[in-house]
């Protein structure tokens, strides 16, 4: 065994010599962190190229050279317990050796806990031991050596060469991931002052800004009213989307009819008809007051992010497409209908009326249902206290309009086209409506927890195959369970399908990194694209906020701070329309650091910890929460996205931006016109 060990050696080293290659496949980085008061970790990482694999720390005699860490100088510290490895042990049968052993691939972490009385006064020297092989032969055990003392890092000369390193340890494997990518532009010999930097970052970066931030005056950008009027909008096209749906529109001229004969003076029918339609209103919008008061709206702004929630939700939509396509019906016991029935009928006045509108909102359930819901699942996103009530007054008012209308124009009702299936024609659109908005849901919680299993392109594929499909249906190909046998396909319907034809091959080319702006809200971010032709998005060199700051300190640049979110809508439009233009991607990245965070990246902290806010004690458990902590005791605010501009000492150089699509404006900003 020893004889085959030694021959392996030599053959690595004749190797190195016949071909002038120097083989360092294992690049090291050490690092104390300090946990608590009196408490600490020692975090040694390696990473491993290609093939190569590096040996675990229990072989058996006579077998490779097992990792091995020696501490040589423990001044005012002493080691808590046995090291512990982090990473997967892959056990094998390795041929190099004739036996069983273990190893770690692409990269290794190792914890010492440790403790001590003043971190200050901790200083630490020691070397790791280890053994690298690959499946034709094995390098001769090399030693790397550690100096550390309290908020040091110390890198291999291998790895020095290429990354700096961060001068705080993320917490998760997903954070560790987005620290490197975001650190690696620093170059080592940069690496001292700014960890010296780094650890002040709390105290000096964190302090509050919003009187100076007010003093340059109003933000640019309307994000709070624009959603609002955004929602009441949805509202209106979903109340009208109602309206053509076989629950809804036969119901319109029997109503208004029943108004106008059942009084003998028309003014006293036209007033029944529009306190109908007022009842309408009320019930709907007294809908969304209720859900915001069961709720809050902290609570549904933490739904909009939770993955349970969002799950939960692409449940629901995908219940209620199955629903539209006929699978089956969603409706509310009968006997509530009837026992409404009654009670109108044995009242009278407004009452009577009020009686009469819940009738409808119930028997119509079956279609308004689904879409009301889907309604009511997208205003939670926003988490504002009104998004509720307005967007059900948006829907209230839209279906209350043709019955008022229609009272006001009787002759009209001659007009309207009659029922039929192009009214489940409708429903079944809906249906692949549905579908499509459903994915965006399981996207959010895909993103906030990082379980990339919805890329950017899977989701668009999926939108790709949704909407060809529904060109397809609209053109008479495909027929559901409700469905008339239809001979011609109408002129509406050939227009309609050129439509979400045309809109599926759009997508096309977004598998291969188009922004697809038209989708931008929608879609996973371009980063996620694992497959990218595509060069001209704007990427965040730092995703930590300390480390970025750390940074511009040390370069004397200004900071740009974009507080994002996953399931941020207007931040994807952003990012897509105004973050790809030349001009402003050229001055993001050549003029500015900038440093995107995720208020709902749910990645736990390690070390949670508590804060006073407004005279409540808060726990911050999560990266997203540190981050949102953050932008409201720093900046007074708590909308997404939200930019702010910053001198490298954490003071505001600008007034904030928020959401506005022109890039005129953005450009103006960054140029702090």
């Amino acid at each position: 065994m020893m004889k085959r060990f030694k021959f392996l050696i030599v053959l690595a080293w004749m190797t190195t010599l016949l071909t002038g290659q120097i083989f360092e496949p294992v690049s090291w980085s050490h690092e104390l962190k300090i946990t608590g008061k009196t408490s600490g970790e020692i975090i040694h990482k390696a990473g491993i190229e290609g093939n190569w694999h590096m040996y675990g720390m229990d072989i058996p005699e006579g077998g490779p050279r097992p990792t091995c860490f020696v501490y040589e100088t423990l001044q005012h510290v002493e080691l808590d317990g046995n090291i512990q490895s982090k990473s997967e042990l892959t056990k094998v049968f390795d041929k190099n050796f004739d036996m069983n052993v273990s190893w770690y691939s692409k990269e290794a972490i190792f914890v010492q806990k440790i403790k001590f009385k003043d971190a200050a006064q901790v200083k630490i020297k020691g070397y790791v031991e280890f053994m690298a092989c690959d499946d034709e032969q094995c390098l001769p055990p090399e030693r790397d050596e550690f100096s550390l003392r309290s908020g040091t890092t110390k890198l291999s000369a291998a790895s020095a060469e290429q990354a700096a390193t961060p001068a705080k340890t993320l917490t998760t494997e997903k954070q560790a991931e987005n620290t490197a990518e975001s650190t690696k532009t620093i170059v080592s010999a940069e690496q001292s002052e700014l960890q010296q930097i780094a650890e002040a970052a709390v105290t000096d970066y964190w302090h509050p800004v919003i009187e100076e931030l007010r003093a340059f005056g109003t933000q640019t950008g309307t994000s709070g009213d624009a959603s609002l009027w955004y929602i009441f909008i949805a509202g209106i096209i979903g109340g009208f989307i109602a309206l053509f749906t076989p629950c809804v529109w036969p119901i319109i001229p029997m109503t208004v009819s029943f108004f106008l004969k059942r009084s003998e003076k028309k003014t006293r029918g036209r007033r029944d008809a529009i306190l109908y339609g007022l009842a309408i209103i009320i019930i709907y919008v007294s809908l969304g007051i209720l859900i915001t008061v069961i709720f809050g709206a902290s609570a549904l702004n933490s739904m909009s992010t939770n993955a349970v929630f969002n799950l939960l939700f692409f449940a629901l939509l995908v219940v209620f497409a199955i629903s539209f396509f006929g699978a089956f019906e969603i409706t509310l016991p009968s006997s509530w209908s009837t026992k409404l029935d009654a009670k109108a009928d044995s009242t009278t006045g407004f009452l009577n009326i009020l009686f009469m509108a819940f009738t409808l909102v119930l028997v119509s359930f079956s279609c308004t249902g689904p879409i009301i819901g889907t309604l009511l699942v997208e205003v939670s996103t926003t988490g504002s206290l009104l998004a509720p009530a307005i967007g059900m007054l948006g829907f209230a008012i839209a279906l209350a309009i043709p019955f008022t209308f229609f009272a006001f124009f009787p002759s009209l009702l001659k007009n309207m086209p009659r029922s039929g299936g192009w009214l489940n024609q409708v429903k079944v659109v809906l249906a692949f409506l549905e579908l499509a908005f459903a994915l965006k849901f399981l996207s959010v919680a895909d993103l906030a927890y990082g379980w990339r299993i919805l890329d950017r392109e899977v989701f668009i594929a999926l939108w790709i195959v949704i909407f060809a499909l529904l060109g397809i249906y609209l053109l008479g190909k495909i027929r559901f369970p409700n469905d008339s046998e239809v001979k011609h396909t109408s002129v509406i319907g050939v227009f309609l399908a050129i439509i979400s034809l045309s809109f599926a091959v759009y997508m096309v080319p977004g598998l291969w990194g188009a922004p697809l702006k038209a989708i931008s809200a929608f879609a996973p971010p371009l980063y996620t694209q694992d497959f990218n032709l595509y060069d001209d998005e704007v990427h965040a060199k730092f995703s930590d906020y300390d480390l970025g700051m750390a940074y511009a300190a040390q370069h004397q640049k200004p900071v740009v701070v974009d507080f994002s979110g996953y399931g941020c809508v207007n931040c994807r439009k952003m990012e897509a329309s105004v973050w790809t233009h030349p001009k402003v991607k050229e001055t993001l990245e050549n003029n500015y650091v900038l440093i995107t965070l995720f208020v709902d990246d749910k990645t736990s902290l390690e070390e949670p910890y508590t804060v006073e806010e407004n005279g409540k004690i808060r726990k911050i458990r999560t990266v997203g929460d540190k981050w949102s902590y953050l932008q409201r005791y720093k900046f007074g605010s708590n909308a997404q996205p939200f930019y702010v501009m910053l001198d490298t000492h954490g003071n505001p150089i600008n007034n904030a931006y928020t959401f506005d699509e022109s890039t005129e404006n953005f450009i103006n900003w960054l140029s702090k016109k």
